[in-house]
């Protein structure tokens, strides 16, 4: 109970104090100020922000689903809670009673536990936009169900090098695996990369935000929402950024896990090893939340038909594809005889290097994200860079400024269309 507790208030919290850093660091990128009237420095804008949503009028559309409008968001949101309670954030706990794991419950399953708990939140989302008998959220609704459903496969399968790897779907087992083998992002970096951009279809973060799109959506399936049904919404998409985050510091980056040292996996563990792996943990974390944010702000949104093309014609084969190839790898250096440890993980890193190089070769083929590009012979290209210049010089002619524009369009083309 003390640990539900002390994890459930230090997570709503975090969630609280994530919105005000979210509006600074926007504020930051545009070169602007952010929050600053509420308290010194705007600290106490979601304080504001929340008393505001508890005192907003609650409304209740008279077409709406009665029941599943109000059920919706405690399904969005009670998933996005639950998910946090394997994850482990740091070192055992010595107390008179024993060691105590630093995890709600640290389950033997909890990484399938998390992929089954997280898949639920989409219910909350489809459930919100059907029960609002408005076009709007309806649309929001199953571009968010098409959206979760197309990425979550491609997410669980990069994860599976990892298991590969670990040998075992315990959290706890991930972490330690690579406190002797260095950390799974240097061994298993397409993995990484495709879980990062999973992640980000799966939180709805720019720039796959397409069940939220204002300029399309109003605000997609939470467009009736209003009050506090609407802040468990934006509750819920926090917790699952930072969910996600610490699933990416654990399976890819060591969890609380120090690197180059065995301090602090090996007994006998100390409150300073708890407190200092804890705060390792929360550093990483907290560097994989600040870049959902930065990327929030630097990339736009994706058209829908290049969405469901990146996750269906590209990572989805990329996984699948990298999964057989780290297998037969791992088999492979088993075979020579090459042990679980910094020859292994060196191995990998080559290799992964050489498919890298390749995976990019077949990316950067004219297109990376059909149909947003098309492929164009040089000399087409050259054809219709001329004719752009002759309308260009001819358009100067007609208004004075250049007094021959047929021979210097001619001239242009002549010399190739440089």
């Amino acid at each position: 109970m003390v640990k539900i507790l002390v994890v459930f208030g230090v997570w709503m919290l975090t969630v609280a104090m994530l919105t005000l850093v979210e509006r600074k660091l926007a504020a930051w990128f545009q070169d602007r100020r952010g929050p600053n009237r509420a308290g010194p420095g705007g600290i106490l804008q979601p304080v504001a922000d929340g008393i505001k949503n508890f005192m907003k009028e609650e409304t209740n559309p008279p077409f709406a689903d009665r029941w599943l409008f109000i059920i919706a968001p405690a399904l969005a949101f009670i998933p996005a809670m639950l998910t946090w309670a394997v994850i482990p954030l740091a070192a055992p706990l010595p107390t008179p009673w024993g060691l105590i794991d630093m995890a709600v419950a640290p389950v033997p399953v909890g990484f399938l536990f998390v992929l089954a708990i997280s898949s639920l939140g989409v219910y909350g989302m489809v459930l919100a936009g059907w029960s609002s008998n408005n076009k709007y959220a309806l649309l929001g609704g199953l571009r968010s169900s098409a959206q979760m459903v197309s990425y979550e496969i491609a997410m669980g399968m990069s994860t599976i090098p990892v298991l590969l790897l670990a040998g075992n779907v315990s959290l706890n087992t991930i972490v330690q695996q690579q406190a002797g083998m260095g950390w799974n992002v240097f061994s298993l970096t397409i993995a990484w990369f495709t879980f990062l951009v999973a992640a980000f279809a799966e939180t709805n973060r720019l720039p796959f935000d397409l069940p939220e799109a204002e300029s399309e959506l109003v605000a997609g399936y939470h467009t009736e929402y209003s009050g506090m049904k609407f802040s468990m919404f934006f509750i819920a998409e926090y917790s699952n950024m930072i969910t996600v985050s610490a699933l990416t510091a654990t399976m890819f980056f060591g969890g609380w896990d120090l690197p180059f040292t065995q301090w602090d996996n090996v007994a006998p563990f100390t409150v300073l090893k708890t407190l200092v792996t804890l705060i390792a943990f929360a550093l990483k974390t907290g560097f994989f939340i600040f870049v959902f944010m930065w990327v929030r702000w630097t990339l736009p949104r994706f058209r829908y038909d290049q969405l469901m093309s990146l996750g269906w014609s590209i990572m989805l084969p990329v996984a699948l594809a990298y999964i057989v190839i780290i297998a037969v790898a791992s088999l492979g250096l088993d075979a020579l005889g090459v042990t679980r440890g910094p020859l292994f993980t060196l191995a990998l890193l080559g290799l992964n290097v050489v498919l890298i190089a390749i995976l990019l070769t077949w990316l950067d083929r004219g297109k990376l994200i059909s149909p947003a590009s098309a492929r164009v012979a040089p000399t087409d290209l050259e054809r219709l860079r001329a004719r752009g210049l002759d309308l260009s010089r001819r358009k100067l002619a007609a208004q004075g400024v250049l007094p021959d524009a047929a021979n210097t369009a001619a001239g242009v083309i002549s010399e190739g269309g440089n």
